[in-house]
């Protein structure tokens, strides 16, 4: 059960290698150009934050996997309501960060938000630990989501879509 365990925990983490080759550029030309809000946490922060939630949630998805015994019919909503959450956040930073879409992103960061929240209420009867180690995740989103819709708040008249 080592190599089920060990991939899905690290599954996450490839859209997140994918995203700091994306965000690594940005930050250093682009993202300074934008005005932000003062409580947003330090640019240092971010990646060390994602590594943990991506750590998280996919070992969660692996004890969800795991007690409906692999992918079985049981595990369809379960663990395609995870995939889709997955592939949201995934495509958050191109869109972002990458295509410079900052109300796009925001409009799809509330789609992901609520994908994690339905994620959580589909794991809660199979595991309530798969659940918690989502808890963090969805918290983060809600600070991403605010920060989000201030930046494009505060940047419409010189970077609208």
């Amino acid at each position: 059960m080592w190599l089920p365990m060990l991939g899905m925990t690290a599954l996450p983490h490839i859209g997140g290698l994918y995203g700091g080759y994306i965000t690594r550029k940005e930050v250093k030309t682009w993202y300074p150009t934008l005005r932000k809000p003062s409580w947003r946490p330090p640019n240092a922060a971010f990646p060390v934050a994602w590594t943990c939630l991506y750590t998280g949630m996919g070992y969660g998805s692996y004890l969800v996997w795991k007690e409906l015994g692999g992918f079985t019919q049981d595990a369809k909503v379960p663990l395609g309501l995870y995939g889709l959450q997955l592939a949201l956040n995934w495509a958050w930073t191109p869109i972002f960060f990458g295509a410079h879409k900052l109300k796009l992103a925001l409009m799809e960061i509330v789609l992901l938000t609520g994908a994690v929240g339905a994620t959580m209420v589909s794991w809660y009867p199979i595991s309530q630990t798969a659940t918690l180690l989502m808890a963090p995740y969805l918290t983060w989103l809600c600070l991403a989501t605010s920060l989000n819709y201030c930046i494009w708040r505060d940047n419409r008249e010189e970077k609208e879509e």
